[in-house]
C-alpha cells in the first residue's frame, strides 16, 4: 500500500500538469504568419489549377485550410497592395500610391498602425523578412512600424543597375540587403534570397515557440529578375519562372514543418497570397492569371484577383473552398478578430472576414470593394455578382508582342469610353458587357461609387476626398 501511494501522487501530478498545460494551450492566443507573393498570378499554384507549376505544400495547406476564389489586392502594383493588407485602409486613404522607388520622400505615416504594431501592442514578437517597399527612409522602415525585427530589401528586387532599362527609363543605385537597420550588402545576384528568408522565418519561429509571434513573409519573388537555387533550378515544366514558384513552395513547406516541429501547427494561423497579379509584358518570365482577364496594373480581375490559402486547424474546418468576396483591406481587422487584438484609433476600410472563414456567413464583408489606380482614379467597383468599370484608360499585351527571358515586352494603351458591366459569377474572363441590359445595377453602383469618391476623391474627376490622411515625408 505504502509503494502504491507514491505512483498514485504522480499520476495525480502529472495529470493535474496536463490538465493545466491543456487549459493553458486552449488560451493561448494564436500565432499569425502572412506570406505574400510578388506579383504571382492567380493560376500560379496546383490548387487554382496550374497545368505545369507543382506546388505540393500550398496544395496541401488548401486540403487542411481553406481557399477563396475571389480574394482581391488592394491594389493592383507594388507599395499601394502593401499599405493596404498591412493596415486595413484603402491605399489611397493614406496616400500611398503605385510603388515607391528608392529614395522616395513619402512613406507610410507614423500615425498609421500596421499589423505588426497592433499585436506589438498586446505581447506579441513580430518580424518582417522579405520586401517592405513603404519607404526607405530610417523614419519608414519596418523597425519603427511595429517589426521588432527586419532582414530583407527595402523595395523592388529590380530597383538596382541591372535593370533591363537602366540608363535609358531608370537610373538606380545598388540594391541595400538590410539587417534591421543596418545595410549588410548590396545585391548582385538574389540566388540564395528566398533560402535565407526561410531560414530567418524557422529560426524566428523557433526562437519563438513560447510567445505569440506575427510572422510576415513578404517574398521577393516572383517579381523580375527571376532568381532561384540550385536547388530548383530547372525542376518545373514552366521554366525559370515555375523554378521560382517551386522555390517559393518549399519555403512554405519550411515555415509549416517548423510549426509542426514546436508543436505550434494547430494554434497557428497561416495565410498565403499574393501583391497583384502578373507583370504580363515579361512574357516567359510572368506568371498566369487565367481565367481572369488581363495582369498587374490594371483594375481587370487578373490584376488584383489573387491566389488565397488560410490554415487554422484549432478554428477552420479544412477543405473549403469560399467564393465570397473578399479584400486584403479585410485582413487587418480579421486578425484583431482571432487575436483580440485592438483595432487602430484612425479609420480603416477593412472589415472581418472571419464569420465568412470560419463557414458562418456567405455574405461578403463589405457591400462593395472599389479598385482604385494610378494616383487615386476610381476605375471600377466589385458589387455583389458584378463588376462595373467607369471609364479609363488601361494596359494590355493583347496583339502585341510578349517579354522573353528578362526583358519586357511593350503595353498598348487603351481608352475604355463607356461604363461597362459584367457578371462575374458565370463571366469570369469579362468577354460580355451588360451595361445596357441592366441599368438599375449600373445605377446602384453609380451612388455606391460617388459615397466614396466623397470619402476617398476621385483623380479621373478632380474630386477631392474629405477623409484622406498624408503619407510620411522626409524633413
Amino acid at each position: 500500500m505504502l509503494r502504491i501511494l507514491p505512483l498514485v501522487y504522480l499520476a495525480l501530478t502529472l495529470f493535474s500538469c496536463a490538465e493545466k498545460k491543456e487549459k493553458k494551450d486552449a488560451k493561448s492566443p494564436p500565432n499569425v504568419i502572412l506570406i505574400f507573393t510578388d506579383d504571382q498570378g492567380y493560376e500560379d499554384i496546383g490548387a487554382n489549377g496550374s497545368p505545369n507549376i507543382e506546388t505540393p505544400n500550398l496544395d496541401q495547406m488548401a486540403k487542411e485550410g481553406i481557399r477563396l476564389t475571389s480574394f482581391y489586392s488592394a491594389q493592383p502594383i507594388c507599395s499601394a497592395s502593401r499599405a493596404g493588407i498591412l493596415t486595413g485602409c484603402y491605399p489611397n486613404r493614406i496616400g500611398i500610391h503605385n510603388a515607391l522607388g528608392p529614395g522616395s520622400p513619402i512613406g507610410i505615416n507614423a500615425s498609421e498602425m500596421t499589423i505588426a504594431e497592433m499585436l506589438q501592442n498586446t505581447g506579441y514578437k513580430t518580424a518582417i523578412f522579405g520586401k517592405w517597399h513603404l519607404g526607405d527612409s530610417p523614419k519608414f522602415l519596418p523597425t519603427r512600424h511595429g517589426f521588432d525585427e527586419f532582414f530583407g530589401i527595402p523595395y523592388s528586387n529590380d530597383m538596382w543597375p541591372y535593370h533591363p532599362q537602366q540608363g535609358t527609363v531608370f537610373n538606380f543605385g545598388p540594391l541595400p540587403l538590410y539587417e534591421n537597420e543596418k545595410v549588410l550588402d548590396t545585391l548582385t545576384d538574389q540566388t540564395q534570397l528566398t533560402t535565407q528568408i526561410t531560414e530567418r522565418s524557422v529560426d524566428f519561429i523557433n526562437r519563438n515557440k513560447n510567445n505569440p509571434f506575427f510572422l510576415y513573409v513578404p517574398h521577393p519573388q516572383p517579381h523580375v529578375p527571376l532568381f532561384v537555387s540550385d536547388k530548383f533550378k530547372g525542376k518545373s515544366k514552366r521554366g525559370l519562372y515555375g523554378d521560382v514558384i517551386m522555390e517559393i513552395d518549399w519555403s512554405v513547406g519550411e515555415i509549416l514543418k517548423a510549426l509542426k516541429t514546436n508543436g505550434l501547427e494547430e494554434n497557428t494561423l497561416v495565410i498565403f497570397t499574393s501583391d497583384n497579379g502578373p507583370w504580363l509584358s515579361y512574357g516567359n518570365h510572368a506568371g498566369s492569371a487565367l481565367p481572369f482577364r488581363e495582369g498587374k496594373g490594371t483594375a481587370w480581375e487578373g490584376a488584383q484577383r489573387e491566389p488565397f490559402v488560410l490554415r487554422y486547424p484549432k478554428e477552420i474546418k479544412a477543405g473549403r473552398t469560399i467564393d465570397v468576396p473578399v479584400m486584403a483591406i479585410d485582413i487587418l481587422p480579421t486578425i484583431a478578430e482571432v487575436t483580440g487584438a485592438r483595432l487602430p484609433n484612425l479609420t480603416i476600410d477593412g472589415k472581418s472576414a472571419w464569420p465568412v472563414f470560419r463557414g458562418e456567413s456567405n455574405e461578403s464583408p463589405q457591400e462593395a470593394y472599389f479598385f482604385y489606380y494610378r494616383v487615386n482614379e476610381l476605375m471600377g467597383v466589385r458589387y455583389g455578382k458584378w463588376k462595373m468599370y467607369f471609364p479609363h484608360r488601361y494596359r494590355t499585351m493583347e496583339g502585341q508582342e510578349p517579354g522573353k527571358d528578362g526583358l519586357p515586352g511593350q503595353y498598348k494603351m487603351i481608352d475604355m469610353e463607356e461604363i461597362e458591366l459584367y457578371d462575374v459569377s458565370t463571366d469570369v474572363s469579362e468577354t460580355k458587357n451588360v451595361a445596357e441590359e441592366y441599368p438599375e445595377v449600373v445605377d446602384k453602383i453609380k451612388v455606391l461609387a460617388n459615397n466614396m469618391r466623397q470619402e476617398l476623391g476621385d483623380s479621373l474627376l478632380d474630386l477631392e476626398g474629405t477623409n484622406n490622411r498624408e503619407p510620411g515625408r522626409v524633413d
